[in-house]
């Protein structure tokens, strides 16, 4: 299956979700982010939790701000001005007003803004007792104070004592729990620290809450226990399966059906459409595991995105197939528009034709400079056969402009990245100086590409072979 009909289908997947339910308004003001962008943005499924965004909106020029969605259940989202975010729960056919506390935006140091990022104070206007936000906030407050005062009782001395004691405050704090998604919060954040005193055994735990239980995939708290119950289960921590070869099932006809056979040994998993979601979450962990082909676990993804009887679960392998082929050798170059040296704005799409070289850099990383004196005879080299890109991450368009004016000899195109971080997030920019060579179509030939000063020439030499 190609990228592109993945990406396809994860929209056709998504729209029964965010599409035909009941409209969820979001309204307020965010003083100093003036005329930037707010994002809404959700993760997929909370396994990979890669985040799509569903909604965006100018700032005005008085810092308020209008969003709107669709929504059939409550979904875990956050806020995101910048790299700068609130995380937030959504109600379906609600309406939120939203005060965020004032904030320099403009105030980034000399750092990735990726390793950067503050939380947005917000206070919720108008919210009644009832709302999600303000029961949940309540709860983790009770649940905070509680871990920090009883974390060794717990953990160290299986005080079970201590479990009952936190149960009659939930109980006390909390005695009515209309709200479905709430009562399943605090169900499964209970889990966790019965998880974590050992009150149970892991088939006792399973049983009560999963074996008996629905799938909860849009609830954060059940996903969390989900996460941790079943990490490395296939692998390591189920007595029964740890010993499976999955190599060989997974290098043969029919990988689906005999995975699932085999997974059925386990009495938990008895249940088909838990047992395939269990089954994609081994799957993740064996992508990045010494002794698995990532080109079988993806093939057996993809049979699952295309041919589960289960819906959510066709979505989860899909995230995970575009979360772990991100940024791999032959899948879609982040796209971008960004601004020039001159004012005029470039855009990815302008460069198909040929390859292309495209590295991030700032003017306050020494490295970088070293690179790019680097960089020019390999531009002067080949620049009839592809294009040469740098992309400016400093905080100011004028500090790029005053370098490159006095670098005279660096004539190919310079871009700056102005307000649009999230390309940084596009391409996992962790640190700079960062290579990425895309071919002629817009893909990706190497990420992350060597520096000009260790191998980079003989990669621009293999793809512009014939």
């Amino acid at each position: 299956m190609t990228f592109n009909k993945i990406k396809i289908l994860i929209g056709i997947l998504i729209l029964p979700v965010f599409t035909w339910g009941q409209v969820t308004n979001i309204k307020g003001s965010a003083p100093g982010a003036e005329r930037r962008t707010i994002h809404l943005m959700v993760p997929g499924d909370l396994i990979t939790f890669w985040e799509k965004d569903l909604a965006e909106s100018s700032i005005d020029s008085i810092g308020q701000f209008s969003l709107q969605l669709a929504l059939k259940t409550p979904v875990y989202a956050s806020l995101n001005i910048d790299f700068h975010r609130v995380d937030i729960f959504l109600e379906p056919g609600k309406t939120y007003t939203i005060k965020c506390n004032p904030m320099n935006y403009k105030l980034i140091t000399e750092v990735n803004p990726l390793m950067q990022s503050q939380n947005i104070e917000v206070e919720f206007v108008n919210s009644d007792s009832e709302d999600l936000n303000v029961l949940i906030t309540k709860f983790n407050v009770l649940y905070n104070n509680f871990i920090l005062q009883n974390f060794n009782d717990l953990y160290r001395d299986r005080n079970k004592a201590k479990l009952d004691t936190f149960r009659r405050q939930v109980v006390t704090s909390f005695p009515e729990r209309k709200n479905g998604y709430f009562a399943s919060y605090i169900h499964y954040k209970i889990a966790g620290l019965e998880q974590l005193a050992q009150a149970f055994s892991k088939p006792q735990l399973a049983k009560k809450y999963f074996m008996e239980s629905p799938i909860l995939y849009e609830n954060v708290e059940y996903m969390d226990f989900f996460n941790q119950y079943f990490a490395k289960h296939l692998t390591a921590t189920s007595r029964v399966l740890k010993f499976t070869d999955y190599t060989s099932i997974l290098n043969t006809a029919g990988s689906y059906q005999n995975m699932m056979k085999v997974l059925d040994k386990d009495t938990i998993l008895r249940k088909p459409q838990f047992r395939e979601l269990v089954m994609l979450k081994g799957l993740m962990e064996m992508f990045s595991m010494s002794g698995y082909n990532q080109e079988s676990v993806l093939s057996l993804m993809r049979t699952i995105s295309t041919d589960s009887k289960f819906m959510e679960n066709r979505e989860v392998a899909l995230d995970m197939i575009l979360f772990l082929t991100r940024l791999r050798a032959g899948t879609p170059a982040p796209g971008f528009k960004l601004q020039a040296r001159d004012g005029k704005m470039i855009s990815s799409t302008d460069f198909k034709g040929k390859p292309l070289l495209l590295n991030f850099w700032t003017t306050y990383c020494q490295r970088c400079l070293t690179e790019m004196d680097m960089m020019k005879p390999l531009y002067e080299k080949y620049k009839d056969k592809m294009n040469f890109v740098s992309i400016s991450a400093d905080n100011q368009f004028q500090k790029m402009l005053y370098f490159i004016n006095m670098k005279t000899d660096f004539t190919w195109q310079f871009l700056y990245i102005g307000d649009q971080w999230q390309l940084l997030k596009d391409y996992d920019v962790r640190s700079y100086p960062l290579f990425v060579l895309i071919d002629e179509k817009g893909n990706i030939c190497k990420y992350p590409a060597e520096l000009p000063d260790a191998g980079l020439g003989e990669s621009i030499d293999k793809l512009l072979s014939p």
